[in-house]
């Protein structure tokens, strides 16, 4: 019996597995929001399986998205992450991870939840959507804007409406998986 998943996973095992088991299921941890937004930051002008392949990789340099550690890292470090082949090499968006950590570890600082603030974007339930073909799926929308618009605000950066959307899809903030999809009642 052939599975029919969503029309933009490819033949890659790992998409595949990807889209199964992670893309669209709801994910509540602060920390693993603030890893996810990172590596969603990562994928600016790139396809996602490019960031997918090198996300064990993100994981050990930047100590499993501790923020704690990563706010840390100074200019030698960052230095050393620009010779690592298993990341993309671009000196604005491993700067964006450690500048991220600091506005995440500022904000939990004065006593507030990352989750509840992200998840308040949808009103704190997945949103769920009822899309017939990859092509129907927006780009952004005004929730993924006003995210946005309030990490921006946070000191957070790579953070645009599309980046947001895209992480608001993978961790199950509304379910976008296609109504053909064998993961759309999930």
């Amino acid at each position: 019996m052939q599975v029919i998943r969503c029309g933009w996973v490819s033949d890659d095992p790992i998409y595949q597995r990807y889209h199964d088991e992670v893309w669209g299921r709801p994910v509540y941890d602060s920390q693993e929001l603030f890893a996810k937004l990172c590596l969603d930051g990562q994928q600016a002008g790139l396809s996602w399986i490019t960031i997918l392949k090198k996300q064990h990789n993100y994981e050990d340099l930047f100590a499993n998205f501790d923020p704690s550690i990563i706010a840390t890292y100074d200019e030698a470090k960052v230095e050393a992450l620009m010779l690592e082949p298993g990341i993309v090499r671009n000196r604005l968006k491993i700067n964006s991870i450690i500048r991220n950590a600091k506005a995440y570890l500022a904000f939990v600082e004065q006593g507030n939840d990352f989750s509840s603030f992200l998840w308040e974007f949808v009103n704190g339930q997945p949103q769920i959507n009822h899309f017939q073909t990859a092509a129907d799926l927006p780009a952004q929308t005004p929730e993924s804007e006003a995210m946005s618009k309030a990490l921006k605000k946070l000191g957070f950066n790579f953070v645009g409406p599309t980046i947001c959307y895209a992480f608001m899809q993978a961790v199950g903030m509304v379910n976008d998986h296609t109504k053909d999809c064998f993961c759309y009642k999930k």
